[in-house]
């Protein structure tokens, strides 16, 4: 079953209250989401930012080997288990013909269940556009009956759901602003003090680019607020959602010759895109034991190297690590890049004397 509706219906007309984690690919597709369960009648809860206890509940359901990012989305799910009817959980397969995901996504419902089955109903939906339109269109039309029995009601679910994502995805290129700050500006109640960028910042001495996995550039808790402290220090920061899709896809052909992995445009193709451009430094963000992400920001690293661009720094990260030694390596990395503008500055200024 590509569709799986665990659990009974609310009964008479009570509103069902989906819960959607705030984690994985929360970032990517939350309005999308919002939009169709609302838009077919359903309640949307969402967990809050990841906070140490999410992180220790995750952690304490699965082995150590298991990614970080899985042991937060599992978190998640253990505070929306006694605060929702159902959870929603897809199992994204692809998104792009001939191009394959991660293996936790893959999985990600079956996992969820088997270590939390004390959680409520779930609904899977699973996505692989590689199985052609008409598979998927079924799979949503299968999803949407879990809600209501009324086809027109889905159909119309769908079509606002993907129009908030073209939105969405537009808002951030035009305005150049994270996801956490599109989702603040386009659903108020949802806005935390904690995330977002600086209210007030110094005048910006350089430019960063953060290149990696929203789940990872949005957590605050698990990057350690690296877009504030990187602000905070005068750079003007710029992600991969800024990145035009077509510069992305760009972005992967010089940088790996072309796309295998789903979500390679937010690794690879955002990494090509500012090292051939205008920028003083990238930063890459990994979670510790992605074999995926180990490739292909080892690619971005030897790019750096080969088109003798902006310097390049990848940053790991896991349960353990130490907020002390992100700071410090931020603070290297951006006076390094100041020092390096102040000489070839000195240096233009030497050769227009002569």
């Amino acid at each position: 079953m590509t569709v799986r509706d665990n659990g009974l219906r609310n009964p008479g007309s009570i509103p069902m209250r989906i819960g959607i984690p705030r984690a994985l690919l929360y970032y990517q597709y939350f309005p999308a989401w919002k939009t169709f369960f609302e838009e077919l009648g359903a309640t949307v809860v969402v967990s809050p930012p990841t906070t140490q206890v999410m992180l220790s509940d995750g952690a304490s359901r699965v082995i150590a080997d298991t990614c970080l990012p899985v042991k937060v989305f599992l978190g998640h799910v253990m505070w929306l288990k006694e605060r929702c009817d159902r959870i929603f959980i897809p199992a994204v397969r692809s998104v792009e013909p001939k191009v394959y995901n991660c293996s936790k996504f893959l999985g990600l419902p079956d996992m969820t269940k088997a270590v939390i089955p004390e959680m409520p109903g779930m609904l899977e939906i699973e996505i692989d556009v590689n199985r052609g339109n008409g598979k998927l269109y079924r799979d949503i039309y299968s999803l949407g009956r879990t809600i209501t029995m009324n086809p027109f009601t889905v159909k119309k679910a769908w079509r606002a759901a993907r129009q908030a994502f073209l939105d969405y995805r537009q808002m951030m290129q035009d305005d150049k602003i994270t996801p956490t700050e599109a989702i603040a500006r386009l659903y108020p109640e949802l806005r935390d003090e904690k995330e977002g960028r600086n209210v007030s910042l110094p005048a910006s001495r350089s430019r960063v680019a953060i290149i990696g996995h929203p789940y990872l550039i949005y957590d605050e808790y698990v990057n350690h607020r690296i877009v504030r402290r990187l602000e905070g220090m005068g750079n003007a920061v710029v992600v991969p959602e800024m990145v035009p899709l077509k510069e992305q896809i760009a972005g992967v052909k010089n940088v790996t010759g072309g796309a295998y992995w789903t979500y390679e445009n937010e690794v690879a193709g955002a990494g090509g895109y500012y090292l051939d451009g205008d920028i003083d430094g990238v930063i890459g963000l990994m979670a510790f034991g992605c074999g995926p992400d180990s490739l292909l920001m080892d690619m971005v690293r030897r790019y750096s190297v080969e088109t003798k661009s902006a310097p390049f720094m990848c940053l790991t990260l896991e349960e353990h690590t130490a907020e002390a030694g992100i700071v410090t390596r931020l603070e290297a990395f951006t006076d390094m890049i100041y020092r390096k503008k102040k000489a070839e500055t000195k240096a233009c200024v030497l050769e227009s004397l002569i």
